[in-house]
């Protein structure tokens, strides 16, 4: 009998430890030299309102369509002077970025068209510490020079050790001068605020670990300057509010699964999924393109927005800087007129065939 229940109470101990509330610290999230393996994954109606204490996440059901290898670049390998200067082991300390990465978020789309000048391969700098993971500058190739842009106010992405229930705020300001490729500059805001929302066990195609889960709100504002019948203004680019969804173990160096999620007209839209995983052998692997083919031009524009991308009878919205819906229709060609449109910064949300939501910003002048 003393046997059985030793076996018992062994069994229950070790039940327990299996769904153990965790804490991740710095040493959960990888650093430069590090490569990391992602595989992306298509589910629009994925479970994100499922969180708290306790959680059994299982989305092991969740089919791998291609992956990515993420590599933390050392920027001590960076020969450019520049980067060095704003970014290495000379800069104040703040300052100096652990790794670099590739900058997906930037509306790199509609800046250029704007200011009529290359702006390409944005890269972001972070700096990993004992208690944060945060956001430094931004360099970017402009006509051909890469050049560094510091962040004046430094955001924090992650506050360390992060526990159930923790929450915190990052606020980011930078100030992208362009000058003297383009009379202006551009200014990026962000606002993060991020709360570790549940613990319990996730199942994915990659196995089950213990997790924390934690909820990203990113409001964004994007200004630039622009040149309206020789007076520089500045307009503030449509960047819809984003939300990520994450759970983190130990020891992974990345999330075991991301969920990206945008408000378009007072709904979440599932933009993105990636999840922590080995290699596998797909043909789409080395083709990662962008998900949203729809493509508008020119921006600034007058009364005419042309719309390429998206099929025949399409139904659009346009909603202005406030997420008021303005305009709405069935596309019955390539273009919009948007003589109806004050003067202003402009989000087109295009639905096709297939349910798939896809969006643009534009300007009209």
């Amino acid at each position: 009998m003393k046997g059985l229940l030793l076996i018992s109470l062994l069994l229950s101990a070790s039940f327990s430890s299996l769904f153990a509330q965790i804490t991740v610290t710095s040493a959960d999230f990888a650093s430069n030299g590090d490569t990391v393996r992602m595989s992306l994954a298509t589910d629009p109606s994925i479970d994100i309102l499922s969180t708290g204490a306790n959680q059994n996440w299982d989305y092991s059901y969740l089919s791998v369509e291609s992956q990515k290898l993420v590599e933390y670049f050392d920027i001590a390998g960076f020969s450019d002077p520049l980067v060095q200067v704003a970014y290495g082991t000379f800069a104040p300390v703040k300052y100096q970025a652990t790794y670099t990465l590739p900058s997906v978020n930037l509306p790199l789309d509609q800046i250029g068209p704007i200011v009529g000048i290359s702006i390409t391969d944005p890269l972001a700098y972070y700096r990993l510490s004992a208690d944060s993971l945060s956001m430094v500058g931004y360099s970017m190739d402009i006509e051909g020079t890469v050049i560094p842009f510091k962040s004046d106010s430094i955001e924090a992405n992650y506050k360390f050790p992060l526990n159930y229930q923790d929450t915190y705020e990052g606020r980011g300001v930078t100030n992208i001068d362009l000058n003297p490729f383009y009379s202006g500059a551009w200014i990026q805001k962000r606002y993060r605020s991020s709360e570790v929302d549940g613990w319990g066990s996730i199942t994915t195609p990659y196995g089950t670990f213990n997790a924390l889960r934690i909820r990203h709100t990113i409001d964004e504002i994007d200004s630039i300057q622009v040149d309206l019948f020789g007076n520089l203004t500045w307009i503030s680019l449509p960047i819809p509010v984003n939300y990520i969804y994450e759970w983190w173990t130990n020891g992974e160096k990345d999330a075991i699964l991301r969920v990206n999620t945008r408000s378009i007209a007072g709904n979440e839209v599932v933009t993105g999924i990636e999840f922590r995983d080995i290699y596998r052998s797909l043909a789409s692997v080395d083709a990662i393109e962008e998900s949203s083919n729809l493509h508008v031009y020119p921006s600034p524009a007058q009364d005419i927005l042309n719309v390429e991308g998206v099929a025949f009878h399409a139904p659009f919205t346009i909603y202005d800087h406030s997420g008021r819906s303005v305009m709405s229709g069935i596309l019955n060609g390539t273009s919009i007129d948007l003589g109806a449109l004050e003067k202003g910064s402009y989000l087109l949300v295009v639905k096709a065939n297939n349910g798939v939501i896809q969006s643009k910003t534009f300007i009209k002048n």
